[in-house]
């Protein structure tokens, strides 16, 4: 949204706009941009007659005063997805969709297309090195790269994002539970993948990844769409560097890590297949991607002590960047510390899920911000629901900021990896500040 915002005003239009809590980067920017709120919070008074247009996150309910001051006045009103759609359908639209994954992925593709000088648009929930923004809408490109989030479009229209786009070409990176406010079943959350691949046109191209069984099975239910599955790549891993051999033996030095980013970077390279780029080209132009904005983002690197901060919050994708980490640095001890800050990752149904997703950090910390709880109007995991959902009577809960980072400070830090996992912000704490003072 705040992507879209500033894209907006960047094209000349008047743009204002509202939230209860903004996290960083989005806060300094819409601040760079001018288009910052005075202050957090709804007013119904911000809604005009004569505005052109509203355009309405999922996060706005149907209660709040800004939109049913807007219904009111019969202002145009769009989904964030459906005034993308809106803006696209000249375009061959290319969107990446699944579980996990699909922001990186959606990054490598970018990274390629520009540095093969493709004229493109995009849509991308990080800030990826080399761009400026988030988001890209153009009349002239032939393409648009999207994002493709699963969550619903928003409080009145409450379709899966991704439904509204209807790619020529897309991706599904996998299928792991999530969003369990919306979707309060597996067996539902699954049903959105099925439409979403039945949304796409007669002959479009859908890239799949081939080990993941259920996600298999949905695809062989469609025939009118060409399927191509991918699989975890050859690669090995020498001095701390990830290497890709291609089909024809060479090795290609890759700055990312971990198997779940080779696997990402596999169905990018399938993607820009599709797209008119070879797989040699490909392999030159992905050597020097470093990653998405907050996945897996060096904060300190030191010969003895390395620091990240990553994106991670479900199950998948906690588990995931851990075992990257333990990848890349085999030898050292993993102190992870995670932030559950998601409405599913703070409900008790669906805190289960992340059974055994830590077990491979040497030290475990969990921690809960007490004001998003009561933002989400949950109510507050007890130490003994979070530590038998992990299933590690290691790790140890932490409901004050203060006391999490005393505990952190008083570890050693020789032959050390620090991973902080969140979604949010850790209640404010500054990420950079805290780790050059370890």
């Amino acid at each position: 949204m705040h992507n879209l915002a500033i894209a907006l005003k960047l094209k000349g239009h008047d743009v204002s706009g509202s939230d209860d809590e903004i996290f960083e980067p989005a806060k300094s920017r819409l601040e760079a941009h001018g288009i910052l709120p005075a202050k957090f919070g709804w007013d119904a008074d911000r809604i005009q007659p004569g505005m052109d247009a509203i355009i309405l996150g999922m996060h706005a309910r149907k209660e709040n005063p800004e939109l049913i001051r807007a219904q009111e006045l019969e202002l145009n009103m769009y989904s964030f997805p459906e005034y993308i759609y809106l803006n696209s359908t000249h375009k061959t639209r290319v969107a990446i969709a699944g579980s996990h994954g699909k922001t990186t992925i959606t990054s490598m593709v970018m990274h390629v297309m520009q540095k093969c000088n493709k004229n493109f648009d995009y849509m991308v929930g990080a800030l990826v090195k080399g761009f400026e923004q988030g988001l890209k809408l153009t009349e002239n490109a032939d393409c648009i790269i999207l994002e493709a989030d699963e969550y619903l479009s928003s409080s009145i229209n409450m379709e899966p994002k991704f439904l509204w786009y209807k790619p020529q070409i897309a991706l599904i990176s996998g299928i792991a539970w999530d969003h369990m406010n919306v979707f309060p079943t597996f067996e539902i959350y699954v049903d959105q993948f099925r439409k979403f691949i039945k949304s796409m046109p007669d002959g479009s191209v859908l890239v799949y990844f081939r080990g993941d069984k259920l996600l298999v099975d949905i695809v062989h239910e469609f025939s009118h769409v060409k399927k191509i599955a991918y699989d975890l790549p050859n690669y090995v891993v020498e001095k701390n560097q990830f290497f890709i051999q291609s089909m024809d033996g060479k090795k290609h030095r890759m700055e990312v890590y971990g198997s779940h980013n080779m696997l990402n970077m596999e169905g990018a390279r399938q993607i820009c297949a599709q797209l008119g780029i070879e797989h040699a080209t490909f392999y030159q132009a992905i050597g020097d991607f470093s990653g998405a904005g907050k996945r897996l983002e060096k904060l300190i690197e030191k010969e003895d002590f390395i620091a990240f901060r990553d994106f991670a919050h479900a199950p998948s994708k906690v588990k995931a960047t851990i075992e990257g980490i333990k990848d890349q640095y085999p030898g050292r001890n993993l102190m992870a510390c995670l932030e559950l800050h998601t409405f599913s990752s703070l409900n008790p149904g669906f805190i289960p899920l992340y059974e055994g997703s830590m077990a491979k950090a040497d030290r475990k910390y969990v921690f809960i911000n007490q004001e998003a709880v009561k933002l989400k109007q949950l109510r507050l995991l007890s130490e003994n629901e979070v530590i038998a959902a992990f299933g590690d009577p290691q790790l140890k809960l932490f409901y004050d900021r203060e006391k999490l980072e005393s505990e952190i400070r008083k570890n050693t830090f020789n032959n050390c990896v620090l991973l902080l996992m969140s979604s949010g912000d850790f209640a404010g704490l500054n990420l950079e500040d805290f780790v050059q003072n370890l």
